[in-house]
Formats: structure tokens, sequence, C-alpha cells
């Protein structure tokens, strides 16, 4: 494996165990405000840290003028992120109020499979190992996050369209990140997560300051670390990794939100819990091995 894939897995994996310990942060805040505040809030939040980041990233190399082409393609690629995060990140929000957060979970990762089959259709092609993977990492989703009987209803379907915006969003960003710099890329799609989730703010949810100050321990960490910081880790982490190999590793925000959940909310690993937990490492290690030994 090339240093850059060791680093890019890295990258991701923390990214990984951000998101799942941000699912107690999360789930406090939406009792305050509702889910178009907390993601514009916290989305604003986002790309204001990142500003500062820029700059002392930049310090010390030269000083060259983007010319309006690389503007321009900075610009959509910002955009289109921001635009695919926004749907993802909605749709799960308005889809956990209609399900069980174990459903929400199972059907969100379907990314992993996702991902691949809207990959083939753009020339990215996985080994078998990969493929096998998969498949280990769908099982051990279901044994980690299907709890109750399995059916269809509206949160069910609000969530898998999520997991098809999620999808999307590894797949701009893997294109993207071929040409822009990435932290500048997350930045610019935090700020347009913001400002098109702050229309249905105000149309819909009329939000007080007073509210937003409540919930400010948890949006200031959703905004810092989940958006600021992992967000990025994804961008920067993913310009030399297979999408698919990606998603893969980004699924283990499944199992680090149960974990997170033992150690924040001392909250008991079931036997079947630590089976998924178990099939979900070994996908991942699957995952990372040349084709070739």
């Amino acid at each position: 494996m090339k240093k850059e894939q060791i680093r890019g897995s890295l990258l991701l994996l923390v990214a990984a165990i951000i998101w799942g310990s941000a699912f107690v942060s999360q789930s406090v805040g939406m009792e305050y405000v509702g889910p178009f505040t907390f993601n514009c809030v916290r989305s604003l939040i986002g790309g204001i840290v990142l500003i500062p980041c820029i700059a002392i990233l930049n310090q010390g190399k030269s000083k060259k003028k983007m010319i309006l082409s690389e503007k321009k393609r900075l610009l959509l690629g910002g955009v289109c992120c921001g635009i695919a995060l926004t749907t993802g990140s909605t749709l799960q929000q308005f889809g956990i109020m209609y399900t069980t957060v174990g459903k929400a979970g199972f059907i969100t990762a379907f990314y992993i499979i996702i991902v691949p089959i809207l990959g083939i259709f753009l020339g990215k092609k996985c080994g078998m190992s990969v493929w096998i993977s998969v498949v280990i990492a769908l099982a051990g989703l279901y044994f980690l996050c299907i709890t109750d009987e399995f059916s269809i209803g509206k949160g069910d379907i609000y969530v898998f369209l999520c997991a098809i915006a999620f999808s999307v969003h590894i797949l701009v960003i893997d294109y993207f990140t071929q040409f822009n710099d990435g932290v500048k890329l997350s930045c610019i799609q935090f700020f347009v997560c913001g400002i098109i989730c702050f229309v249905p703010m105000v149309l819909f949810e009329h939000p007080e300051i007073g509210m937003i100050l409540l919930a400010w321990k948890p949006i200031l960490y959703a905004g810092v670390m989940s958006c600021g910081v992992a967000y990025t880790l994804q961008i920067v982490g993913q310009k030399h990794m297979n999408p698919t190999v990606a998603s893969l590793i980004l699924s283990l925000e499944s199992v680090t939100s149960v974990i997170a959940g033992f150690l924040v909310l001392h909250q008991n690993l079931s036997q079947r819990e630590l089976i998924g937990c178990g099939l979900m490492f070994v996908a991942i290690v699957l995952a990372q091995l040349p084709e070739k030994m």
C-alpha cells in the first residue's frame, strides 16, 4: 500500500471516529433547535473555523495567484459538495424523526454498496476483495444496528435517500479533490450548506437566539469537530483513495457511535453488537489489503 493511501486511511478513520462520537452532541442539540437550525449554525461555524486554518496552511508557500478557471472550478466543487452535504444531512435528520436510530444507521450505511455501484458508471473499478468487504460490512452493520423487526416506513425512505445523497457526496469529493485544495473546498461547502439551510430555518422553524445559546455546547462541538475537522479530513483523506474503500472506512462511524454510547452514556454492548463491530473491523482490514501479494 502506498504511503499516501495509508495516510488517507488514517485521516478517514479519525473522521469516522469524530462523527461517531458526535452522535451524542447531535442528539442533545436537537432537544433545543430544529434540524435546519442545527445544520445551519454548525455548518457556518465549520466554515468560519477553516478560514484561519487556510491562512496558516498557506504560510510559507509561494504566493501563486489562481487563474479565473481555477477559481471557477474551486467554487463549482464547493457548491456541488455543499448541495450534496445539505441534502444528505437534512434527509437524515428528518428520517430519524420517523424511524429508529438503529434502522437509520443501517439504511444510511447503504452508501457502502451505492458508492461502488455508482462508481462503475464513472469508471471506478474495484477488486474482488473490496466487494467481499462490502458484503461483510453490510452484515456487520445489520448485527450492529438492527435490533427490532425491519419494516419500511416514511422515515426509512428519507434515510435511504440520505444514503444516496452521501454516496454522491463521496463521489463528488473524489472528483474535485483532483483539482482543488481540500481545505478550501471544505470551507466553501460548509458556507453553501449553511446558506441553503438558512432559508427553511427562517421560514419553518423560527429559531430563537436563547434556544440556540442553550444548545451552544453540542452545536459548537458539531460545528468545530464534526464539520470543521472531520469533513475536512474526509476531503483530504479521499484524495488518493478509491471511493469505495473510503466509504467502507467512513462506515466505521456506526461502530464508533456505539462505542461512544458505551463510554459517554454508559450503554452496554450486547453480544449482537460486538459481533457487528467485529465484522466491520474485518471488512475494513480486508479492503486495505493489496489485490496481489
